[in-house]
């Protein structure tokens, strides 16, 4: 089984940045796809960047050229750098995995984009 924990959210206002980190550990075998999903009060989980074992990476609209998706893979981590926070970027961001014994979501890390 394979676990993800999420890092990095906190507060900060907007125009700043953020790196969120999530840890991969336990039995990974094979990794399909790897990503960050974000769920603001009161609307659905979106998903925010995507990277695909193929070798595509995607971004929802609202991110693009401020939102990067990175792996390390010697580290087990994949990160989410964050520019130019928006106050409509406020959520709690998820690290999905989906792996050969499964889909695997972390706890969730907290990101509040506020002057």
């Amino acid at each position: 089984q394979v676990q993800l924990v999420e890092s990095g959210g906190g507060l900060v206002q907007p125009g700043e940045s953020l790196r969120l980190s999530c840890v991969a550990s336990g039995s990974i075998f094979r990794i399909y796809a790897m990503g960050w999903y974000r769920q603001a009060p009161g609307k659905q989980r979106e998903l925010v960047a995507l990277w695909s074992s193929t070798g595509s990476t995607v971004y929802v609209d609202s991110v693009k050229g401020r939102f990067t998706i990175s792996r390390d893979n010697a580290k087990n981590t994949m990160y989410l750098q964050m520019n130019s926070l928006k106050p409509e970027d406020t959520a709690v961001y998820y690290c999905y995995g989906h792996f050969a014994g499964g889909e695997v979501w972390g706890q969730g890390t907290l990101v509040t984009v506020s002057s």
